[in-house]
């Protein structure tokens, strides 16, 4: 979605944090008093092979600004610039979908205002954690954790804690705001036609034009009030996905993105998303993806699995070598 503003004090944040997970008694947490609240750190930096990553909640720290969570930077060892906008994120969770409640500002970005907190796990792996959010009761944990020599792996896991889906849906859709790369488009297997073995090039003319690919088996319909705000979500390509997976250019490197599963994965595009940088004089594209569950079962937990690789440019057969040697895909 396009880059917004929020301003989350730290302090109030934490308490913040504490005041949710003292209403949200369903959830499954540690006890916690405030002092064991102040404890956990805004971010975590994290080493492994060719890549650092910090990885953080949705407070603001420094030069990153509040409101976005995830992955604050990623860098390569052969560059010296961070993959992801620096005062904001990439792999952020930024929505959750019912088709309802998409006026307000902090309820449509209710993932990115809403409490969390951030634990390590141990020296490669992190875990962001997210009490059920205010309106939607949805709890979430994402866990990242970075392996040599150049990934970065997300593992997802939510649960809703109320039936407050009337249109019989629930999408979670997560934001990567690129740092003004000279090709903003994202690429992948599919197409118009049937299943073939091409390529594709997707790049949006505007934001929230024809945004969002679906994989080829995709029929499910995500139903809206009439009129309401333009969405990314909303918007569909006449593109389909065959597998899994795209990638996108940045400098001399790609940053592929590889998903466990076709079945509930959409991509996202915008090519100003990010919003500008004035150094480069060009804008800044989100490359964002959606997890959709239809029916959600209360209480029952859903998720999935990305592997990210941040890596020197390389053929596309070298691309699809990385696709098959993880083995993760359904």
């Amino acid at each position: 979605m396009a880059l917004e503003t929020a301003v989350i004090d730290r302090r109030e944040f934490l308490h913040r944090s504490l005041a949710a997970a003292t209403v949200a008694g369903a959830a499954t947490m540690r006890p916690c008093s405030l002092a064991a609240i102040d404890d956990p750190p805004a971010s975590i930096e994290l080493r492994g092979g060719e890549l650092t990553a910090i990885v953080g909640d949705n407070s603001a720290s420094g030069e990153h600004r509040a409101g976005y969570n995830g992955v604050w930077s990623l860098r390569h060892t052969s560059s010296k610039r961070n993959l992801f906008v620096p005062a904001v994120s990439g792999l952020n969770l930024e929505h959750i979908v019912t088709g309802e409640h998409l006026e307000d500002f902090k309820t449509f970005f209710e993932p990115r205002n809403a409490p969390m907190t951030l634990r390590a796990i141990d020296g490669s792996a992190v875990e962001l954690h997210q009490p059920p959010t205010p309106t939607f009761q949805v709890e979430s944990w994402t866990r990242f954790e970075i392996a040599p020599p150049h990934y970065l792996d997300m593992e997802f896991r939510c649960r809703a804690h109320q039936p407050l889906f009337p249109r019989g849906y629930l999408t979670l859709f997560w934001a990567s705001y690129i740092n003004a790369p000279a090709d903003k488009s994202i690429y992948f297997q599919g197409g118009l036609e049937g299943p073939k073995p091409l390529w594709t090039q997707f790049c949006t003319q505007f934001h929230n034009d024809q945004s969002t690919v679906r994989h080829r088996d995709d029929d499910f319909v995500m139903s809206f009030p009439e009129g309401g705000r333009e969405a990314l979500f909303k918007n569909f390509s006449r593109f389909r996905f065959d597998r899994p997976f795209f990638y996108g250019n940045f400098d001399d490197l790609i940053w592929l993105v590889m998903f466990d599963r076709a079945r509930g994965i959409r991509f996202t595009h915008s090519p100003s998303g990010g919003g500008t940088n004035a150094d480069l004089q060009t804008t800044n594209p989100a490359w964002d993806f959606q997890f959709l569950i239809p029916e959600p079962e209360i209480g029952k937990d859903y998720g999935f699995r990305i592997r990210t690789a941040l890596r020197p440019a390389c053929s596309r057969e070298e691309i699809l070598r990385e696709v098959e040697q993880w083995p993760a895909a359904e």
